[in-house]
């Protein structure tokens, strides 16, 4: 008889690379002074502006594709339309 599979394994985050920064020296003193985590907090802004970045990109890329999308849906409406009632 084999033992169910556990399903507690957690996925293994990527490996942490050292990197050299320059920072605003008050800035990173006041950090330091209040207990903030420079690595986790750079790690969450970077996150945060990734995707953004990705966001803007994608807005961007696909831009034409909406527009004409939207253009047909305001000429045409969407599929449905005359069978809904709300």
């Amino acid at each position: 008889m084999t033992a169910a599979p556990s399903h507690t394994h957690r996925l293994r985050e990527p490996p942490k690379v050292a990197v050299n920064l320059s920072v605003d020296s008050a800035l990173l003193a006041e950090a330091r002074e209040l207990g903030i985590p420079l690595s986790t907090t750079l790690e969450a802004a970077l996150r945060l502006r990734v995707r953004e970045v990705r966001h803007e990109r994608w807005r961007a890329e696909n831009a034409a594709a909406v527009e004409a999308y939207n253009a047909r849906v305001a000429e045409s409406g969407t599929f449905g339309d005359e069978s809904r009632r709300f």
